[in-house]
């Protein structure tokens, strides 16, 4: 495995860095599920053709397109759940996913923030799922801020606390949306939510998050910002053209490579990169 590393010349540029970090924590999660469901049905895939993962996608997506139209009958939250469990399924098959890729992503994304929209643990690997992976980064920005209007800043959740949802948000309008005027918002947004928790961590974030909306309000124009997508990119690439790609566009950018005797690659951010 190859590991990418980012060393930034410039303090006032690590906030934001920090934000990217945590991003990258869920996405390394994700890729912690894959390993686990690949050791259960690898061997059964390996016998699976480009054709067969195509129909298995194209019936599991009338099933969700069924499911999608079921009453609930109370029972949203059960549901949400279920199909949470379905996704990791779905999206831990990395054999199906290297082949044909993430379409159905989008979908669990939609059906399972329309029906709990206070489920922050899944819609946050969803979040990661629907715009690094599948791709659309547009479609997890409205659903996070349809969860983040359905919640108060005091909700507690049980499991990851909900301010991670405009972090998240922010992380997606500045690296693939381009619109850092709105990341600067949703981090300001979690600012003023993690202020409320007392915990250590929750008021580290409030700091950095406050920070990095700070950064992007003084530095709209930044590069740097851009070249933390790229690292993203690079850093969950699965093929050769999506390796090749981020690291041409790092450079554009001005950042520089170089690899180190471990063989990992380093990207740095010289001083004159603004």
């Amino acid at each position: 495995m190859v590991f990418y590393w980012i060393k930034v010349m410039d303090n006032k540029r690590i906030s934001f860095f920090l934000t990217l970090k945590i991003f990258l924590v869920t996405s390394i999660s994700l890729i912690g599920i894959i390993y686990l469901q690949e050791s259960t049905i690898k061997s059964y895939k390996q016998t699976l053709t480009q054709n067969n993962y195509l129909v298995q996608e194209k019936q599991e997506g009338s099933q969700l397109k069924l499911i999608n139209t079921l009453p609930t009958l109370g029972f949203q939250n059960i549901l949400a759940d279920w199909l949470y469990l379905k996704f990791i399924q779905y999206f831990g098959d990395s054999n199906a996913r290297e082949t044909i890729g993430y379409s159905l992503s989008p979908q669990y994304f939609t059906q399972i923030a329309n029906r709990d929209p206070r489920f922050v643990d899944a819609l946050l690997k969803l979040d990661t799922a629907t715009s690094l992976f599948a791709g659309y980064p547009d479609l997890s920005v409205s659903l996070l801020g349809k969860s983040i209007n359905a919640i108060t800043q005091n909700f507690k959740s049980p499991g990851t606390a909900p301010y991670y949802l405009p972090i998240y948000k922010g992380v997606d309008e500045l690296l693939f949306l381009g619109n850092p005027k709105a990341a600067a918002d949703s981090n300001r947004q979690a600012s003023a939510w993690a202020k409320n928790y007392k915990d250590s961590e929750s008021q580290s974030v409030a700091i950095n998050t406050r920070q990095t909306a700070n950064f992007l309000t003084q530095n709209p124009g930044s590069k740097i910002p851009q070249i933390g997508a790229w690292v993203l990119v690079l850093s969950n690439a699965s093929d050769p053209r999506t390796v090749k790609r981020a690291i041409a566009e790092i450079k554009v950018l001005g950042g520089q490579i170089t690899t180190k005797p471990d063989g990992n690659l380093a990207i740095t951010v010289p001083p004159e990169v603004k």
